[in-house]
């Protein structure tokens, strides 16, 4: 048996500070959870509504690419399409919530310009590009969420599971040790008036 579960008062005082502090962190993850809960709802909502938005921008930008290659041609689309170059201006920086790191991706869109002359080009073209950089604008702010989502996801899980340990285990064990002690305490202490009784009724004779 180790010492800490003697029936003795200062086990008894560390085993109600112990359960105090169980308590209390138990109460913290349940608010972590419920926080983080909270996000990914208001997350998924953003998502959804991101989704929506390229499924929109993708049907407008594949008609402007269409019009683009009847007015422009196509082999000229084509070769045009070489000098767009590729985004390599991503940074990703974090912040916390609930002690959960969730990526913000901040670029500069290098393709927001045109790489070509306006000299033998139709406007068409311009809005494709644009259409284009909608989507990509968009992309890249869902695969944020997406990925935020994850991590929120997984911490929810992580949180849930030791809230659950400390409530339905560590929590009723201490819980039943401090009745324990208690109870052993209560007992010794009647034991004792017994005695004390027993013993001043023998002098009193």
């Amino acid at each position: 048996m180790s010492t800490r579960n003697f029936p003795t008062k200062g086990n008894l005082i560390l085993a109600r500070n112990s359960l105090i502090f169980l308590r209390q962190g138990y109460n913290l993850l349940d608010k972590k959870r419920n926080v983080l809960i909270h996000e990914i709802m208001e997350l998924s909502k953003s998502a959804n509504k991101i989704q929506q938005s390229i499924s929109k921008f993708f049907s407008q930008a594949y008609l402007s690419l269409q019009v683009a290659n009847i007015q422009n041609g196509i082999s000229n689309i084509q070769r045009l399409i070489h000098g767009v170059t590729l985004e390599e201006n991503l940074k990703i920086k974090t912040r916390s919530i609930m002690g959960v790191e969730i990526p913000i991706i901040i670029y500069h869109n290098s393709t927001r310009y045109p790489s070509y002359g306006f000299a033998n080009t139709f406007s068409s073209l311009d809005k494709t590009l644009n259409d284009f950089n909608k989507i990509k604008d968009l992309i890249i702010k869902l695969t944020e969420i997406e990925n935020s989502a994850y991590r929120i996801s997984t911490s929810i899980k992580q949180t849930q599971k030791r809230a659950n340990a400390l409530k339905n285990i560590t929590i009723p064990k201490f819980e039943k040790l401090v009745k324990t002690i208690r109870e052993s305490l209560e007992e010794r202490e009647r034991d004792e008036f017994t005695r004390l009784k027993m013993i001043k009724k023998i002098k009193n004779k």
